[in-house]
């Protein structure tokens, strides 16, 4: 029997939080064995497309597998990992297509609690769509627009999410993330020139947004930070090491990072812990390694919002304490009784952080700082009492959301799709018949008199 054809179209190639979800999408597709693949490589902002390494036997397949040219036949099942307002577009961004016979969207959704109109239209687009939290499902369902007729400006029906959506979670491969001693020795030799050795981690891009606004909200954590700690003794106090950048890894972009830390830093002058930078592309295994360092001890995030939130998931695995927003979609994996979420309340989105995907309009996520400053300054005087919890967080993503996991829920989810099959003619059978004219059997006449 031949394999339905699957093409995948992703920024498969990308150092980027959907160039990781589209590799592991295609690993999962690859692993179940029961399909033709192709992948569509597209680029994803100004992300590097350096991922994928010919020499790497887990990469090996997933470039064997990416198209050089168009395919002379249309996909079974057609799956775009994207922002939902590019679902099933042409190039031209204007006209509808249906690239597959079942066309399936796969999205992060959005991060606040509304989500742009040209974006419900995209997802109703598609024959069905997967999100990757109960978060962005959501938003996905509450968010209706009232359709306005603009000659009467009288309301003459709603947009909102008319098409079927699932819930896939992103799976952590439990190969790479995992608690370990075997650490990178760049990662080592970083960490080691770090005198202190309590720090706390925080990870995540530093983009646009005034301070308090951006929405990893990194700006705030250091200040909270340095007014939890500053008037602690040199020598006793922690440091905090950030994992950021940009829109890229170049040495602009790290003038820029280090210009916005300079920033905060100036009014305490010299009496402040240590903020320590790290800026530059990591690979998985460095990643991991970076979150064993014994120096490491726990991680912080004051996120305003994920559609996942995947760092937090791959740091728990090493099995040490997380602090962390109390709103959005990392609420999915992180248990709430070996974890530490931050109280806050929803805020309107800055106008200095909105832009076309989070909408003004909108609301996200801001930390209750003062209580944040007390829950660090406690993890630093009773750390064992937290990462006696936190383990268990380590086992409750180990068991539920691994790589193999999300494999088997996404077989499930295709399941669900139905494409439409070849269907032949079945015409009546018809009677044999004869070359020869039927003989005519004709009424007889009276012969008439005239």
């Amino acid at each position: 029997m031949m394999k339905q054809m699957i093409v995948v179209q992703g920024p498969v190639a990308t150092r980027s939080g959907y160039g990781n979800h589209t590799r592991d999408l295609v690993r999962s597709l690859i692993a179940m064995d029961k399909y033709e693949i192709h992948i569509i490589s597209l680029p994803w902002g100004n992300c590097p497309m350096n991922a994928l390494n010919a020499a790497d036997p887990n990469d090996k397949p997933i470039l064997e597998r990416i198209l050089s040219k168009p395919l002379d036949r249309q996909a079974d099942i057609f799956i775009q990992i994207s922002v939902p307002n590019e679902f099933c577009m042409a190039p031209d961004g204007k006209t509808p297509i249906k690239p597959g016979k079942f066309n399936i969207g796969v999205t992060a959704g959005v991060e606040s609690n509304a989500m742009p109109p040209e974006c419900i239209q995209g997802l109703n687009r598609m024959d069905m769509n997967i999100t990757v939290s109960k978060h962005t499902t959501d938003i996905i369902k509450n968010t209706i627009y009232d359709q306005i007729d603009n000659k009467t400006q009288q309301k003459t029906g709603e947009l909102r999410c008319t098409s079927p959506v699932e819930i896939l979670f992103e799976g952590s491969d439990l190969n790479i993330y995992k608690k370990t001693n075997e650490l990178d020795k760049n990662v080592v030799e970083e960490l080691n020139q770090i005198p202190e050795q309590f720090c706390f981690l925080v990870c995540g891009h530093w983009i646009k947004g005034k301070l308090g606004q951006d929405r990893k909200d990194i700006g705030m954590t250091i200040k909270t930070f340095i007014e939890t700690f500053k008037n602690t003794g040199k020598t006793k106090r922690p440091a905090l090491v950030l994992k950021t950048s940009g829109a890229n890894f170049s040495a602009i972009d790290r003038e820029i990072i280090w210009q916005k830390i300079e920033d905060i830093l100036t009014p305490y002058r010299d009496d402040h812990p240590s903020i320590y930078l790290l800026h530059g592309d990591f690979s998985d295994n460095e990643m991991n390694s970076l979150y064993n360092h014994p120096k490491i001890k726990a991680m912080v995030s004051f996120t305003k919002g994920e559609g996942y939130g995947r760092p937090l998931q791959e740091f728990g695995l090493s099995g040490k304490p997380i602090l962390a927003s109390n709103w959005s979609g990392h609420l999915d994996f992180l248990h709430k009784e070996y974890v530490t979420l931050l109280p806050g309340q929803l805020t309107q989105v800055d106008p200095s952080a909105a832009d076309r995907f989070i909408l003004k309009e909108s609301k996200w996520f801001t930390v209750n700082y003062q209580f944040a400053s007390k829950i660090m300054k406690d993890v630093f005087k009773h750390y064992k009492k937290y990462l006696a919890l936190s383990r268990k967080q380590a086992h409750h993503v180990r068991t539920n959301f691994s790589l193999d996991k999300m494999t088997e829920q996404f077989e499930e989810i295709l399941n669900k799709a139905k494409v439409p099959e070849k269907v032949g003619l079945n015409l009546p059978k018809l009677k044999k018949t004869s070359n020869e004219a039927p003989k005519l059997k004709l009424p007889k006449l009276k012969k008439v008199e005239v």
